[in-house]
C-alpha cells in the first residue's frame, strides 16, 4: 500500500504520526522544503505540538522545484524519517505536521498571502546561503513590478501585508548570526518599497544540527519495509539532533523545549563550539582522508592514529579557546562528533566536504588559531590541518591521483602556486598570502609558519597515512 491517509492507521503503532494531518490548523511557513528541515524542524514541530498541544501546523513552501509538493500532495502531505545509525536497527515514522504546500516560482503571490495570514505567526527558513543574496531586480519585486519569487521580496512583501502583526522570522540556516543577518536583509529590503521593518517583527538567532544524507535507493526500500507502506519522499538521517533557539517570539511559538530544543537567551556558545569542534574536525578528516585515498569521511576516521591527533586537537587547541555551554565539556561534545562521524550510512565524501576550503576554514578553523596565539599558545594540530588543506590545493594525493580544486578561489589559488617553489617554505608563502583567508595578524605570525613548514614537510616526505600514524600514536 502507499502512504497516505487511508493507510495510516495500518502503519505498525511506532511508526505512525505523531499529528494526524488536517488536525492541527497552520501556524508556521517554511521556506524550503528539503530533506533537513523534513528530518529537522518538522520532527520537533510535531513532537512539541503532540506534547503539549497548539495549532503549529507547517505550511511546507519549495522554493524552486515542485516535484516534493507533488509527491506530498499524493501521500496527503505525509512522509517519513528513516533513522539510520552504524550498527543500530532502522526506526521510521511517519511525520504528519504538514498542513499546507506551497510553490514559490509557480504561485509567488499565494505564498506572500500565507505569510501575511495573522494565524500565522512564524516563517522559519531552511534555503542555504545563495538563496538569501538579494536578486538584480529585487526592488522590482518589492514593489510589485515583478513577482516576488525571491525569498527577500517574499518575506518583505508578506511582511508589509501583515500591517503590524506579531510575526518572527526564524533562520534555519547554518550562517553564523543568522538571526541579524536575516533582519538587516529584511530591513534593506523594505527600504526598496520605501517602509521600515515593523518593531512587531522577531529574528532570533537558532543553531541546528542532524546530519541528513540524500535518500538513496535503499533509503526507500528499507522505510517500505519498516513501513509496511511505499513512500515516495521519505528523509534518511542520523540518530543524533540538535536544536538550539534565542527564546524570542512576539506571536508565540511550539512548546520545543517538550520536543528536546534548547531554548537560549544567547546561541553564540553552541554557534562557536559547532563550527570550532565539528566543522572544523570535518574538514580536518576530509583534507587528510582525501590525501590518504580514502574515499569517506568515515573511513579517514579508520586511518590508524586519527581518532588520537583529533583528540588531541580537542583537548589541546580547541579547549583553551573556548568557553562552552553550561553542562557540556568541549572533549565530551568532540568525543560524540567523532562517533556521529564513523556512522558509515551518513556517506559523507571527503571531496564533498573538501569543497570551497577558503570560505569555510576561516569560520571553521582560523578562530581557534587566533585565540591561541592571542593567548600564547602553538597551534599545532591546526598548523597540520592547514598543512593538510594545502596540499590538498596542490591537486594531488599522495598516490598521485588527482584531486578536483573546487572553490571560489581555485584560479587565484592556482596562480599563487604557480608563482613559487614547489617547496613547503614556498607553498606556505604563497597560500600564508591570501588575504581574504588569513588576515594579517596570522599571515605574518612566524609560530604558524614554522608549525604549517613542519607538518607540510612530513606530508609531502612520508605522505598522511604514515603522518597521521607517527603524530596519533
Amino acid at each position: 500500500m502507499k502512504l497516505g491517509l487511508s493507510s495510516q492507521n495500518a502503519l505498525p503503532i511506532a511508526s505512525r504520526p505523531l499529528v494526524r494531518p488536517g488536525e492541527v490548523r497552520p501556524g508556521i511557513v517554511h521556506l524550503g522544503l528539503g530533506a533537513f528541515h523534513r528530518a529537522h524542524q518538522a520532527v520537533y514541530t510535531e513532537s512539541a505540538v503532540a506534547a503539549s498541544g497548539g495549532n503549529w501546523g507547517i505550511v511546507g513552501v519549495a522554493p524552486r522545484s515542485r516535484e516534493i509538493v507533488d509527491r506530498l500532495r499524493e501521500q496527503d502531505q505525509l512522509y517519513s524519517v528513516l533513522t539510520v545509525g552504524s550498527g543500530e536497527r532502522d526506526h521510521v515514522r511517519a511525520v504528519g505536521i504538514l498542513a499546507g504546500l506551497a510553490h514559490a516560482a509557480g504561485d509567488p503571490y499565494g505564498v506572500v498571502a500565507a505569510v501575511a495570514d495573522p494565524g500565522i505567526r512564524i516563517v522559519s527558513l531552511t534555503v542555504t546561503e545563495k538563496a538569501y543574496q538579494p536578486p538584480a531586480d529585487l526592488s522590482a519585486q518589492v514593489t510589485g513590478k515583478a513577482p516576488p519569487v525571491s525569498v527577500p521580496a517574499l518575506l518583505a512583501r508578506g511582511i508589509l501585508a501583515r500591517h503590524g502583526a506579531p510575526l518572527t522570522v526564524l533562520c534555519c540556516d547554518n550562517l553564523q548570526g543568522n538571526g541579524p543577518r536575516v533582519r538587516s536583509l529584511v530591513a534593506e529590503t523594505l527600504e526598496h518599497a520605501g517602509a521600515e521593518l515593523p518593531d512587531t517583527v522577531a529574528f532570533p538567532s537558532t543553531m541546528v544540527d542532524r546530519i541528513v544524507p540524500a535518500t538513496s535507493a535503499d533509503h526507500r526500500r528499507r522505510a517500505a519495509l519498516a513501513l509496511g507502506a511505499d513512500d515516495a519522499v521519505p528523509v534518511a538521517a542520523e540518530p543524533f539532533t540538535q536544536w538550539v533557539i534565542e527564546d524570542r517570539f512576539p506571536g508565540g511559538r511550539p512548546d520545543w523545549a517538550a520536543a528536546g530544543a534548547i531554548l537560549t537567551t544567547d546561541v553564540t556558545p553552541w554557534e562557536t563550539l559547532k563550527l570550532r569542534a565539528l566543522n572544523a574536525v570535518h574538514s580536518a578528516l576530509a583534507y587528510l582522508g582525501a590525501l590518504a585515498g580514502r574515499e569517506l569521511i568515515a573511513d579517514a576516521l579508520e586511518l590508524p592514529g586519527m581518532t588520537g591527533v583529533l583528540r588531541r586537537f580537542l583537548a589541546d587547541e580547541v579547549t583553551p579557546a573556548v568557553t562552552p555551554p553550561p553542562g557540556t565539556t568541549v572533549t565530551g561534545y568532540g568525543a560524540t562528533v567523532l562517533t556521529r562521524f564513523a556512522n558509515r550510512e551518513l556517506g559523507h565524501r571527503t571531496l564533498q566536504v573538501a569543497m570551497d576550503g577558503t570560505q569555510k576554514l576561516p569560520h571553521r578553523l582560523l578562530g581557534t588559531v587566533q585565540d591561541l596565539r592571542d593567548q600564547g599558545g602553538t597551534p599545532c594540530w591546526a598548523g597540520l590541518f592547514l598543512a593538510a588543506w594545502m596540499r590538498f590545493a596542490r591537486g594531488y594525493a599522495d598516490s598521485g591521483a588527482p584531486l578536483p580544486l573546487d572553490d571560489p578561489m581555485a584560479s587565484r589559488i592556482r596562480e599563487s602556486l604557480s608563482a613559487v617553489p614547489d617547496t613547503p617554505n614556498g607553498v606556505t608563502s604563497a597560500l600564508l598570502g591570501l588575504t581574504e583567508v588569513f588576515p594579517p595578524s596570522l599571515a605574518g605570525d612566524d609560530v604558524l609558519r614554522r608549525e604549517v613548514v613542519r607538518w607540510y614537510s612530513s606530508l609531502d616526505r612520508h605522505g598522511a597515512e604514515a603522518t597521521i600514524r607517527e603524530a596519533g600514536a
